[in-house]
């Protein structure tokens, strides 16, 4: 029987040149987050299924990949539950599993603490352009911070993050839970159909107004004039100057707290102020919801004109810890899409590589030495050896992405080393 040599469906193998893309936006990521003071921690794939299932995770934890238990029986007795059969599943976000560590770990971490996580996840997606089955994220956090000050500085490191890997035209999104809440109640949402509210109109730059509407009536069950009331305070916030977005907001939802009427100011204030020194686009978005259920305060979305889909996206979940520590601590994270910003650059900055390409002749420990010599400047080498037409060779070499070589030869004068010569330029002889 032939065997298949095709990856699991919604997974990919990856080249070297898309590596090379990949890891520059990695390093890239990593460096800026690392001059804000951020510690990168490194999680399991597995977690506890009763974690992972635990009604924080939104609509993901149905996406679940889950991993039957040890010592099952072949076949398995019919009748057997399903909760018999699992006990672990593969991470879909790496906010729930940093929850664990932080239980965990939180006596030896200072405080607060900010961390980085990079490394895969896993969904049980609809395999299509820029959405996988398996996937990289990268999320920064902030814990123990109460105050505003974390989703500022959450922003500004992430859309610094963005600018240096080479993403610009961004527009950071802004919103809050606890609006959503105040005015889902004033228009008389029931408080139990709040979060099939939210995640209706979660939904809204796929299935628009009419949408959302039909979905919330229709097929949710809320009463219609309370949808169209809410609706309706929505549209009515979208598309705010900068400057007017506080007292729009009390005027729309008077019962709101001042407090976070006052966050709201204090962030859009310092977002602006960054904007100043350098390029960053935001807007207050009342249609924002997002989609996980552990957030309980500011969220945030960055786009891109490229894509219908954020490229970042997260805000605080102050409860969320204190479901794995047994006391609420304040927390806020952003995780990147690193997928869809990987699909977004073309290609990485051009290395600086240099091939020793050496002739049958040349002893290897000729070609290794040049090859010492030449990354004692600092510079990446690979050493090759001589074969077929030479012309053809260096085109090869250059779709590979070395940019030089060098050319040793057995006639060569052993006391001086052989012009370097870049590629596209050399004769092709």
């Amino acid at each position: 029987m032939k065997i298949d040599n095709s990856p699991p469906r919604g997974t990919r193998d990856l080249l070297p040149t898309t590596v090379a893309v990949r890891d520059h936006v990695l390093s890239a990521i990593t460096e800026v987050y690392h001059r804000y003071g951020y510690q990168r921690i490194e999680t399991p794939a597995l977690e506890d299924i009763t974690r992972l299932t635990g009604g924080q995770g939104g609509e993901n934890e149905k996406l679940i990949f889950k991993v039957l238990r040890r010592g099952l029986g072949d076949p398995v007795e019919a009748g057997t539950s399903l909760s018999e059969l699992v006990d672990l599943g593969l991470r879909f976000d790496l906010t729930v599993p940093l929850t664990r560590f932080y239980g965990n770990n939180h006596a030896a971490l200072p405080l607060p603490f900010r961390s980085f996580q990079i490394g895969p996840v896993w969904r049980a997606e609809r395999p299509q352009k820029g959405r996988y089955r398996q996937f990289y994220q990268c999320d920064i956090d902030l814990i123990g911070e109460a105050s505003v000050l974390a989703e500022v500085e959450l922003i500004e490191a992430t859309t610094e993050a963005l600018a240096t890997v080479g993403l610009s035209g961004t527009t950071v999104r802004l919103s809050d839970r606890r609006f959503l809440s105040a005015l889902a109640r004033s228009a008389g949402i029931p408080e139990g159909a709040w979060d099939g509210f939210f995640i209706g109109l979660d939904k809204l730059d796929k299935i628009g107004w009419d949408g959302v509407r039909t979905e919330l009536v229709e097929q949710r069950g809320l009463p219609a004039s309370a949808v169209t009331t809410a609706l309706e305070k929505i549209a009515g916030l979208q598309g705010l100057d900068a400057t007017k977005v506080a007292d729009a907001i009390a005027s729309t939802v008077p019962t709101l707290d001042e407090g976070i009427i006052q966050d709201l100011a204090t962030t859009t204030g310092c977002l602006d102020q960054i904007a100043t020194a350098r390029e960053l686009r935001w807007e207050f978005d009342p249609t924002l919801v997002r989609g996980m259920g552990y957030y309980t305060g500011q969220i945030f979305e960055i786009s891109h004109p490229s894509t219908s889909s954020s490229v970042a996206g997260g805000g605080r979940y102050d409860r969320l810890i204190g479901r794995s520590l047994g006391k609420d601590v304040p927390a806020c994270g952003f995780s990147i899409g690193f997928e869809r910003i990987v699909d977004l650059l073309e290609q990485a900055p051009r290395r600086d590589v240099v091939a020793v390409l050496y002739e049958a002749e040349v002893p290897v420990a000729d070609a290794l030495a040049m090859a010492r010599e030449v990354r004692a400047e600092g510079r990446t080498v690979t050493v090759i050896r001589r074969a077929g037409k030479f012309g053809a060779q260096l085109r090869r070499l250059e779709t590979w992405g070395i940019t030089s070589f060098v050319h040793l030869r057995a006639d060569r004068d052993p006391h001086s080393r052989p012009e370097e010569r870049p590629l596209g330029q050399q004769p092709q002889t």
